[in-house]
């Protein structure tokens, strides 16, 4: 029987890693949302300005109260462990927090957005190729069942929509920060080769225009004030809308962490993660240029 792969956390200040260790060994999670086969055991505290000390000591009591040990100390946070996963909201501090675990040589889950610019991006996956270190980085959305499955039965689409929450964060690029998750489908549902991208703003939010190659083109809906995910494939012959459940998101996540870390095969490339990064900063100078981008 194998053993349980031990886990540390790098990060407090996201829900993530509350509701990730949930799922671990939280007495009370639902028997159909455990994901078994991690053990949570160690949790690296540290501010940034995405969460207010008051907010940290309660996760922290509530982390402690499942048995795992937290603390400010990097040295302490990892050893023994088995595996990272970069839980940190703010992803000004990926790049930094990467390059510590980096030299540990251990697999990496890095949570979304993979950095807080291109620029950063670049530094971590080059920082991964050099080291040949196991890295795995999504948004929850990219596992959901209900999109999947329309990516599964129209695998090359001509057009592409999607839409989803455009959050405002406490700092950085608003588009950086949430709109990771709508671009997340876009790029698994279109694939690699995007050309450019073009942004409009209005009331509601940001529209994004994503153009291919051969005249294929997608559209991304950022929209202020609504949590609902969906969007829909089609080519000349057929379509195939979608509504994407975040009912079980963190679960499906997990799930594919823990494949990751037990057969240290990722189930995306890097090249796709580094894609999305690329698509989110192009948006972003389209929206303070008001012109079409190169991705």
């Amino acid at each position: 029987m194998k053993k349980d792969i031990k886990i540390a956390f790098i990060g407090l200040d996201t829900s993530h890693t509350i509701e990730f260790a949930r799922r671990m060994v939280a007495p009370d999670c639902p028997v159909d949302q455990k994901v078994r086969g991690l053990q949570p055991v160690s949790c690296l505290r540290f501010s940034t300005p995405f969460h207010s000390e008051e907010g940290l000591n309660q996760r922290q009591k509530t982390l402690e109260g499942w048995g795992i040990r937290v603390t400010t100390n990097f040295e302490e946070a990892v050893a023994g462990c088995d595996a990272l996963m970069l839980e940190i909201n703010d992803p000004a501090y990926h790049l930094e927090y990467f390059t510590k675990c980096a030299g540990l040589g251990k697999m990496i889950f890095l949570d979304k957005p993979f950095a807080d610019d291109l620029a950063n991006a670049k530094k971590i996956y080059d920082l991964a190729k050099a080291r040949q270190l196991k890295v795995f980085s999504s948004s929850s959305l990219r596992f959901v069942p209900e999109f999947t499955a329309a990516c599964r039965k129209l695998p090359t689409p001509t057009f592409g929509h999607f839409y989803g929450l455009y959050g405002k964060p406490p700092a950085g690029s608003s588009i950086v920060w949430y709109c990771v998750h709508t671009f997340e489908m876009l790029q698994r549902a279109m694939g690699r080769g995007a050309q450019s991208v073009f942004v409009r703003k209005d009331a509601a939010g940001f529209t994004a225009i994503v153009q291919y190659p051969d005249n294929r083109r997608a559209v991304a809906e950022l929209l202020t004030g609504t949590s609902i995910y969906g969007g829909c494939l089609h080519n000349k012959e057929q379509a195939r809308p979608f509504v994407a459940s975040t009912a079980r998101c963190y679960t499906y996540l997990l799930k594919a962490i823990a494949r990751f870390f037990q057969t240290g095969k990722a189930p995306i490339e890097l090249e796709e993660t580094l894609e999305v990064m690329a698509l989110l900063e192009a948006a972003q100078r389209s929206l303070d240029s008001g012109k079409e981008e190169t991705v």
